[in-house]
């Protein structure tokens, strides 16, 4: 599937801080009373037998969602409930499975305002975690954002390795968030745990740039991310917003896993929420090149 790419002109901002929004708790606290679809055994539009060359130029995985209904469950999962602290950071959303659906290749991840056990609104998170889990790479996702004030969409990278090196250390890698409140900007960010001698700097740390872009929720745009051992770059529709070189003792090393969820509320999504939340991040793929 070909799309025509528009080229935008870049505005960045960068920050170095110690507190920050990022979707740190990944264990369920609950689940959800369904049962599970059974597993696909081919799932239109997954790559799987790619050779990779060593230049992410060589597709490896993807998924084009031509699955209707929940996406291939040889791809993704679903994470459910509320998370500990409202996935640690305060989020007002419960997750479910029925929150992510896909349709004429395009899956919807939607979030609601509706009362579900105990919470206010519902929406959605799928993992690729113990089913794609890779190091380096160039990682493309073409999604519409969703408009909603008070939501909060990401797409990224979280280290496979978080239930033994508990984040920031397992490190993150956020190739688009979205603040609840400005819907005209998009942000790529890295977090991980800076160490160093006092009185140096010790503790979580982050990297950020952010993009103007205001047709994020009207328009479909390519979000990109280019990794290898010496570099991490993120790009809106081709056009480079971020890049930094990471240090040796930066986690970025290891395997990651990809995340694709709406949150409401919490550290990015903010206290104002549309009263009648209803509100949906399309994708309409997710490809990986080695």
């Amino acid at each position: 599937m070909l799309h025509n790419i528009k080229k935008y002109v870049l505005g960045t901002l960068i920050c170095l801080q110690y507190s920050c929004g990022s979707d740190s708790e990944q264990t369920p606290i609950d689940s959800e009373p369904t049962i599970d679809p059974p597993i696909d055994t081919h799932c239109p539009g997954t790559v799987s037998d790619g050779t990779p060359s060593g230049k992410n130029d060589v597709l490896v995985w993807a998924d084009e969602f031509n699955t209707d209904g929940f996406p291939c469950r040889q791809n993704w999962d679903a994470e459910i409930g509320t998370g500990k602290d409202g996935w640690g950071n305060w989020e007002k959303q419960y997750y479910t499975r029925s929150n992510a659906s896909s349709k004429n290749g395009i899956l919807s991840i939607t979030a609601k305002k509706e009362a579900y056990r105990g919470s206010q609104y519902t929406s959605a998170r799928l993992v690729t975690r113990n089913k794609f889990d890779f190091t380096y790479g160039r990682v493309e996702v073409r999604a519409k954002l969703p408009a909603g004030k008070g939501t909060w969409p990401a797409i990224w990278l979280l280290g496979s390795d978080y239930t033994s090196n508990e984040w920031p250390r397992c490190g993150e890698i956020d190739i688009m968030e979205q603040k609840g409140w400005d819907k005209n900007t998009v942000l790529a960010t890295t977090h991980w745990y800076e160490y160093g001698p006092a009185p140096a700097y010790v503790g979580h740390a982050e990297y950020s740039k952010n993009k103007s872009l205001s047709t994020s929720t009207t328009q479909f745009h390519v979000y990109a991310l280019e990794w290898t051992s010496s570099s991490i770059k993120m790009y809106v529709d081709d056009q480079q917003v971020y890049t930094m070189g990471p240090a040796a003792y930066m986690p970025f090393d290891n395997d990651f896993f990809i995340i694709l969820n709406v949150a409401v509320g919490g550290t990015l999504g903010g206290t104002s929420i549309d009263s009648d939340l209803n509100s949906s991040m399309e994708v309409d793929y997710v490809r990986v090149y080695q």
